[in-house]
This record gives C-alpha cells, sequence and structure tokens, in this order.
C-alpha cells in the first residue's frame, strides 16, 4: 500500500467493512478494504478499511453522520 494511508475502521464482519468503503465512496473518498483474517480459520482476524490521510477529516465527519461504529 502506498505512503500516507490510514486506518479509520476495522471490523470482525466483512460486510460492515464494505457498508463503510460504499458510504466513503458515495462521498468522493478513495478507500480499500484490507481483509487481515485467517485464511482457515475465519473467525480470527478483521477487516480493515484505510484511507488517504488528506481525507481524514471529512470521513471522520462521514461516519459520525451515519453513525457508523463497530
Amino acid at each position: 500500500m502506498e505512503k500516507n494511508w490510514i486506518k479509520i475502521f476495522t471490523s470482525e464482519n466483512y460486510y460492515r467493512a464494505e457498508m463503510v468503503k460504499q458510504v466513503l465512496t458515495e462521498h468522493d473518498i478513495a478507500s480499500v478494504v484490507m481483509n487481515k483474517r485467517d485464511s482457515s480459520h475465519q473467525t480470527f482476524g478483521h477487516i480493515d478499511v484505510y484511507i488517504h490521510q488528506d481525507n481524514f477529516s471529512q470521513a471522520i465527519e462521514i461516519m459520525i453522520l451515519n453513525e457508523i461504529n463497530d
């Protein structure tokens, strides 16, 4: 991953991370979902959503307004 990307959201549920990514995309904020779950045991690990640090303030505001938390 390129420099200047920061984690904005973490969840154990893949669909929640995808929902966050979709909300950010609707507001023209590029995001990446990174699956850090164990490939053989899907109960271990988590899913992270990353954004470029320049979009951090706007992304936090959007997440608060949409009541996104985990």
